[in-house]
């Protein structure tokens, strides 16, 4: 039976748009991918791995893109590349190379370069799953250590003030909710407390800031509008308002009426808002589950990549956290919210600016502070210009570092400086 032109055709006569961008995804995987990498290898005579390690500087831009080249290879050996231990990167190297035919002797440096972003594949993987153990482990108050850590934690925010009992409301000058902080920690479990003990023991004089800050009522930006009672006094509560005077005259002279009445106390209370602040461990521990939000998306890879040399490993997690820490603290005073009420859209406002910036494959979110024991995280905050200057006038008995200067210049990551950093370090100490 024809369909009526008066009637709709019924549904799903056509695919939907979404199923047609599937298609021609999967039609590009499938066939237009692999028959342009298999022309560029008869043009270039170079695989896809030897040209994403020749033509890409070290780094997240060259990690990622060996990442998704391994991951979509028809070769299982190729796929399983990205989920091996770290002791099997060397071999796993080797039959890299075997299987696309290079030569070891002509081509020595392409090996080290797949190793060490190997090292940094299968070491996010591994930083992942230590992270998730940390996360799913419940804070224990039977468990020494446990208690060990958190008393520690008071110890070093608290330096002054000795903790008067386990369970105590001194807890909240700290910023937890009540007096027993285990039950602030079952969201994240000990990742929290390990993060907050990191930044309290390796950032101490920013924690410190931070913890006072927190604690201190800040001046509303809306105080200009409101005048002292005790000027208003002296100059306008003896003046009555007169009929001749204009409607706005009038308005105001009863304005200043009012604020006449009100008392320095009232008048003060309105001047600070002691809620504008937040509570420094919930914050901690709502920072600590962004962070491992970005860790579980994939979009810390960025950063990891271009800070860690080899493996990521967890202290370059905490000093994420640190960073983040220290910039939400900054953002929060920047957006001059009302009340606390405001911290989700805040801090919702805070994660979508972190996820641009990770979004750029140079990125890298470097602490303020010298805490990184591979001074290595830190290098983001020198002008680059300013050590290529440092190692243009060492003495001559380091002209051996000519080529790490030019890498320097030419490296938008970190990993390449690092080595000129720590022996420029070195000769200087």
């Amino acid at each position: 039976m024809p369909f009526s032109p008066h009637y709709p055709p019924p549904p799903h006569t056509l695919p939907p748009p979404r199923v047609l961008t599937q298609f021609f995804v999967f039609l590009y995987c499938k066939c237009l991918w692999r028959t342009l990498k298999f022309m560029t290898r008869k043009v270039t005579g170079r695989c896809e791995l030897q040209r994403i390690c020749y033509n890409n500087k070290p780094g997240a831009r060259r990690t990622l893109k060996i990442e998704s080249s391994l991951q979509f290879s028809k070769s299982e050996l190729l796929q399983s590349a990205v989920s091996i231990p770290p002791d099997s990167v060397e071999k796993a190297i080797d039959d890299i190379m075997t299987l696309k035919r290079i030569n070891h002797d002509s081509n020595p440096q392409l090996g080290i370069s797949l190793q060490a972003s190997l090292l940094q594949i299968v070491g996010y993987r591994n930083l992942l799953m230590e992270v998730e153990k940390l996360r799913r482990e419940p804070y224990d108050s039977e468990n020494s250590e446990h208690e060990e850590m958190l008393l520690k934690l008071w110890k070093t925010l608290r330096p002054d003030t000795p903790l008067t009992g386990r369970v105590s409301k001194q807890w909240c000058e700290i910023g937890f909710q009540g007096s027993d902080p285990k039950t602030d920690f079952r969201g994240m479990g000990l990742l929290g407390l390990h993060n907050l003990l990191y930044f309290a023991e390796h950032d101490k004089a920013t924690a410190l800031q931070v913890l006072h800050d927190s604690l201190q009522p800040r001046q509303r930006s809306d105080c200009a509008s409101w005048v002292n009672p005790a000027v208003l006094q002296h100059n306008d509560c003896a003046s009555a308002p007169s009929m001749k005077d204009s409607p706005a005259s009038l308005h105001s002279l009863i304005g200043d009426r009012f604020s006449c009445k009100m008392s320095k106390v009232e008048w003060e209370k309105k001047k600070f808002d002691k809620a504008i602040g937040y509570s420094f461990a919930i914050v901690g521990i709502n920072i600590t589950d962004l962070a491992y939000s970005l860790l579980v998306s994939g979009a810390m890879k960025t950063h990891l990549y271009n800070v860690a040399p080899e493996m990521p490993s967890l202290m370059h997690f905490q000093q994420t956290f640190c960073y983040l820490m220290h910039e939400f603290h900054k953002f929060w005073i920047e957006q001059d919210p009302c009340d606390i009420m405001e911290f989700n859209r805040i801090r919702s406002k805070f994660h979508r600016r972190v996820l641009k910036q990770l979004n750029n494959p140079n990125m890298a979110l470097c602490p303020h502070f010298s805490a990184s024991d591979l001074r290595l995280v830190n290098l983001c905050v020198i002008s680059l210009p300013v050590i290529y200057t440092c190692l243009m006038y060492l003495p001559s008995s380091a002209g051996h570092l000519t080529y790490a200067s030019t890498s320097i210049l030419t490296a938008s990551h970190l990993t390449s400086a690092s080595t000129s950093i720590l022996t420029v370090s070195h000769l200087t100490s």
